[in-house]
């Protein structure tokens, strides 16, 4: 659609601008003439989610920017059902327990619609005159209970000042600008007081339940590590228990310094060992040479068995002796075998001096040589017996005390690795406990929402919005006037345009003509009519001249598709003008009441003629008009032909082929469509001729505002126009 066409459209329907916005207006106007003053009461609020000082900052390092979060967080809390309910609740106690209105409360109109949407009977059973707290527990009650009741109804109006749905549409929460640390609530009603106190409310409520939410959180978080911290001492306890056990079972002290030492000590007497089993050995060895050298003399013998039993007595001495020392006795008991060790050496010494005696010869080596060194040697092979014996004793317990330690260091490196792995895990979780309460100490700290500007009481009613409504109003009609002018324009088929002729017929216009509706004035159409008579005239002949090979005079042919398109009024003024211009016309029409007759007025002849059925084979004008008409074509120079609407008659064929030039025309207000395009197809195969298109009864909108400068009228001659109306 071209700007054109669209102003060309408003024009037409100026008249839907001007109605439709003033009738939305109007209904604007009336709707909202018992429009109720609003309310609005604004508060702000520190939350501190962005740049707050808390307990982990100096943990952290640098503040934890959770601001995005944590504030949709914030505002999804604040328009919550439950949170809602609350404030409605608790704004709900408040007026109940009002004996009469109150501004700063509830104002006159509130007031009364309380009380009768709550019966006085019904007040009655509930504890108003009780603590207030619980007026509110038995209202919440009420609120969830299955059974309807007045309190619940109350809640649940959509226009009620304790309503959720109203709450949550007027209760508003944003973030200041440039900040997330700052939270702006504002609440609009029609009662100044109820704004404010609805406003205190929810930033109570709002308050009460964050923290909660927060701290149910953390807490769940502290009980979980402060219960595996709980199972964790226990397992330490147990560990650090059957360590205890062990060490107090096998009296272990240390086990590695223990199991070292005695590892040592075993090695040391071994050496020992080894060194006295040589001692032994070699004092045998002596002893034997000695023995058999004294010879087997009884007196050697006898000094010899004295000997032997004073060796033994003082080798059972030393054996004692020997043995308290090793096993650490008393000094009293060590004294007392030492001398008696020192009296069997005595004893031992006589007994070897008589034996000495008794074996000293004169061919060998004295005998008390002999004895002295026999008794040397037997002194100290019985002292490495008495020896062997003692680290035999010795070495066996260390040989059971090692098959005791060697198992015991397996189940001990086992009880140090579960120890170690409890205390591991108890000081984990120690420190995750630590880090848990810290963090739920910091939300109990910065938790609470701290209020900036405290909810203020509207002195003066928000301003009205009948003007914006009226303005809006207006818009609405005018869009409704545009849509309904677009829906017309795309749903109506007609004609309404040259520009849509041209486009729908496929065939550019000749002329167009406006509406003449009185000849005879000056008027735009009138003149306009005029001049595109005098564009089709000038048209028709120069078709005519290039016309060779047709009969004379030419045939000009009027046809439309449908009836009334105005072919009649066409004719007529064509007629006129080639009167005007001296030429002799027959005008040949359908007739329409069948009492039409011939007519000659100056140079024009108007002859009827009668469709018949054969009409199609009609090959000349003298056989379609009647024997008395007086037809004689020499007597004419032009012959306009009208013909009867093509959609309901037959096309004269061989007629056609004799005819100059066709004038297709068409009404503005008709429609074109697929039949109509058939039928001009097949018109123009059969008279392959000029076709000239006329659009009658344009609108004056279409038409140029140019002034009726023809020839005719300079010369003084005008063509009279016919008033058009419903023609053929």
């Amino acid at each position: 659609m071209s700007i054109s066409v669209f102003l060309r459209l408003l024009r037409q329907h100026v008249l839907w601008f001007v109605l439709i916005p003033c009738l939305t207006a109007a209904t604007a106007f009336y709707v909202t003439r018992n429009e109720l003053k609003i309310y609005k009461s604004q508060t702000s609020l520190y939350t501190g989610l962005a740049s707050g000082y808390t307990l982990m900052t100096d943990r952290m390092g640098a503040v934890m920017d959770r601001s995005v979060s944590a504030f949709d967080n914030l505002l999804s809390t604040l328009g919550s059902k439950e949170t809602l309910l609350q404030v409605g609740v608790n704004l709900l106690a408040d007026h109940l327990q009002l004996t009469q209105p109150d501004s700063m409360v509830l104002g006159w109109n509130g007031f009364y619609d309380l009380q009768k949407a709550v019966p006085a009977s019904f007040r009655a059973e509930l504890p108003i005159n009780g603590d207030t707290m619980t007026l509110r527990r038995a209202l919440d009650s009420l609120v969830h209970s299955p059974t309807p009741n007045p309190i619940k109804s109350l809640v649940l109006q959509e226009n009620s000042y304790y309503s959720f749905r109203l709450l949550s549409e007027k209760v508003k929460g944003s973030a200041r600008k440039n900040t997330n640390d700052v939270l702006l609530m504002e609440y609009e009603a029609n009662d100044p007081a109820v704004a404010q106190q609805t406003l205190k409310y929810a930033i109570d409520v709002l308050n009460k339940r964050n923290s909660y939410f927060k701290t149910a959180e953390t807490n769940s978080v502290v009980g979980y590590y402060e219960e595996r911290l709980k199972k964790a001492k226990e397992a330490l306890d147990k560990a650090e228990g059957n360590l205890r056990a062990f060490n107090t079972t096998h009296n272990v002290l240390d086990y590695d310094e223990e199991a070292r030492n005695m590892a040592s000590a075993r090695e040391a007497l071994t050496n020992e060992y080894n060194q006295e089993l040589m001692r032994k050995n070699a004092a045998k060895a002596s002893l034997d040479a000695l023995n058999k050298r004294m010879g087997q003399q009884s007196s050697i013998r006898s000094a010899n068995t004295d000997l032997n039993e004073k060796q033994r007595k003082l080798a059972e001495a030393e054996n004692q002796l020997s043995n308290a020392r090793a096993y650490g006795q008393p000094r009293a008991v060590l004294n007392r075998l030492q001398a008696a060790v020192a009296t069997a050496q005595e004893n031992l010494k006589a007994s070897a001096e008589e034996y000495d005696a008794a074996t000293n010869t004169s061919d060998a080596l004295p005998q008390q040589t002999l004895a002295a060194d026999r008794l040397a040697k037997s002194l100290e092979y019985e002292e490495a017996s008495s020896k062997l014996e003692l680290y035999q004793r010795r070495m066996g317990e260390y040989k059971t005390k090692t098959s005791e330690y060697e198992p015991l260091g397996s189940q001990l490196r086992q009880l140090n690795r579960d120890l170690s792995v409890a205390e591991k895990e108890y000081f984990a979780l120690l420190q995750q406990v630590d880090q848990s309460r810290t963090r739920k100490k910091d939300v109990d700290v910065g938790g609470k929402l701290e209020v900036l500007d405290a909810p203020d009481f509207p002195l003066d009613p928000q301003p009205s919005k009948r003007k914006q409504l009226v303005i809006v109003g207006i818009g609405v009609g005018i869009f409704l006037a545009l849509l309904l002018m677009a829906l017309r324009f795309w749903l109506d088929k007609r004609i309404q345009s040259p520009e849509q002729a041209e486009t729908l017929v496929g065939r550019p216009l000749t002329a167009f003509f406006p509406l003449v509706k009185n000849p005879l004035s000056s008027s735009k159409a009138n003149r306009a009519a005029t001049s595109m008579f005098e564009q089709l005239f000038n048209t028709l002949n120069i078709e005519i001249a290039q016309v060779k090979d047709k009969p004379y005079p030419p045939v000009i042919t009027l046809f439309s598709m449908q009836s009334k398109q105005g072919k009649t009024w066409v004719a007529h003024g064509l007629a006129r003008l080639y009167g005007a211009a001296e030429h002799r016309v027959a005008y040949c029409y359908p007739r329409k009441t069948g009492n039409e007759v011939r007519e000659d007025q100056g140079n024009l002849s108007y002859l009827p003629y009668t469709v018949q059925p054969d009409f199609m084979n009609v090959t000349s004008i003298e056989y379609l008009l009647d024997h008395n008409a007086g037809y004689d074509t020499s007597h004419f120079d032009r012959i306009l032909l009208e013909l009867p609407a093509l959609a309901n008659n037959q096309m004269p064929v061989y007629l056609l082929k004799d005819c100059a030039v066709s004038i297709l025309v068409i009404d503005a207000n008709s429609s074109w469509a697929r039949a109509e395009k058939q039928l001009l197809s097949l018109y123009e195969r059969l008279t392959k001729q000029p076709i000239l298109t006329v659009l009658n009864r344009v609108g004056t909108n279409h038409i140029d505002n140019n002034g009726s400068s023809s020839i005719l009228e300079q010369d003084g001659i005008r063509p009279r126009l016919q008033p058009q109306r419903t023609n053929r």
